[in-house]
């Protein structure tokens, strides 16, 4: 059997691609805001009925945007368990990152923690839509307005996710998405951000282009840009959306009916009147050992899930500060990340089922 990744990126129809590259050498513009970019950016933000959405390079440099662009400053709480680009984006900004233990359902920041949290330093929170699920983005945004501090949403893995018939996108001061090959929606590399206010949203687009217009400089930017091939490829898998989307689901409905639930949980969609995106399948096993266990029966078939999210990013190295998150130290070692996309083989999802119900 050739090898099976915890997941693979969508390829469109070579031809299809090659026809939007028409496109390229026709204008002969391949960066700097061209027409493809612009084009899919206002597709995007039509789809996805946002107000205000800037496409940027990849995901982390659009947290990084959004911290800068809200001239942030002191504290950001933040989640343990995310992928390491949320840490690093606030060390990277030179603001020191306080974390907050997670749920257990769900693995998104408690927000019943946060208010404990907050000092007189604190200017942010920058919490992960852990696997597209929701945060509470209610009691999140009603803490930032109690304290006057912004909310900001690593929303990764929730493109094309909708709360309460609303682009999950939407929620928050601001949001950041990533574009990266691994995701449902992808244009090889890439991400955007998302606010909801003109001026901030001409601040970010200025971030992301140097800072300057032609010869007029309004502030140190940084380059933050994508280019035409990035958004051919985008506006292309655009069309095929639909069908990912659906592979997806139907490999989360044999996993769902075949693992042994006795034996091992997946996060829960916590949140009602969830429209969800099926970017993820993780699982959370009852202990490292049978994390490990499963991991290596399923490497000895040439099947690499992923453990994601491992380590702690509360217990990074580099993190400046000790924090105490009992639940992500706990699951953080017991999660892994099963093969998901459309065309994975449907007896390959049942015999993947059968190897590591095999070893629990």
């Amino acid at each position: 059997m050739n090898r099976i990744n915890v997941t693979k990126s969508f390829l469109p129809p070579k031809e299809e691609y090659e026809k939007m590259l028409e496109r390229v050498w026709q204008s002969e513009w391949l960066t700097n805001n061209g027409p493809l970019l612009v084009e899919l950016e206002t597709t995007l933000q039509k789809k996805l009925d946002l107000p205000y959405f800037a496409i940027t390079s990849n995901g982390t440099i659009a947290i990084q945007l959004a911290i800068k662009a809200l001239n942030l400053s002191g504290e950001i709480i933040t989640t343990p368990f995310s992928y390491c680009a949320t840490t690093t984006s606030i060390l990277w900004e030179n603001l020191k990152p306080v974390f907050v233990d997670i749920r257990e359902d769900d693995l998104n920041i408690n927000a019943d923690l946060v208010e404990a949290a907050i000092t007189d330093k604190t200017s942010a929170i920058l919490a992960t839509h852990v696997y597209g699920n929701p945060c509470d983005v209610e009691k999140l945004e009603s803490i930032g307005k109690k304290y006057g501090i912004k909310i900001i949403y690593d929303a990764a893995h929730a493109f094309g996710v909708e709360y309460k018939g609303k682009p999950l996108l939407s929620y928050g001061d601001m949001s950041t998405c990533s574009f990266h090959a691994t995701k449902v929606f992808h244009t090889v590399e890439g991400g955007c951000v998302v606010c909801h206010d003109k001026e901030l949203f001409e601040r970010v687009k200025l971030m992301r282009s140097f800072g300057h217009v032609q010869d007029d400089y309004y502030l140190a930017g940084v380059n933050g840009k994508n280019s035409e091939f990035h958004a051919a490829m985008g506006l292309v898998n655009l069309g095929h959306l639909d069908s990912i989307i659906a592979g997806r689901k139907a490999i989360f409905g044999i996993y769902d009916q075949t693992l042994n639930w006795n034996k091992l949980y997946k996060p829960t969609e916590v949140a009602t009147d969830l429209k969800y995106n099926y970017a993820y399948y993780p699982i959370v096993l009852e202990d490292e050992d049978t994390t490990l266990r499963v991991i290596k029966a399923l490497q000895a078939e040439n099947i690499y899930p992923r453990r994601y999210f491992y380590p702690t990013l509360n217990t990074l190295q580099y993190v400046p500060e000790t924090y105490y998150c009992p639940v992500s130290e706990s699951v953080s070692p017991r999660v892994i990340s099963l093969p998901l996309y459309p065309d994975l083989d449907h007896g390959i999802v049942n015999k993947i089922a059968e190897i590591i119900n095999a070893q629990l």
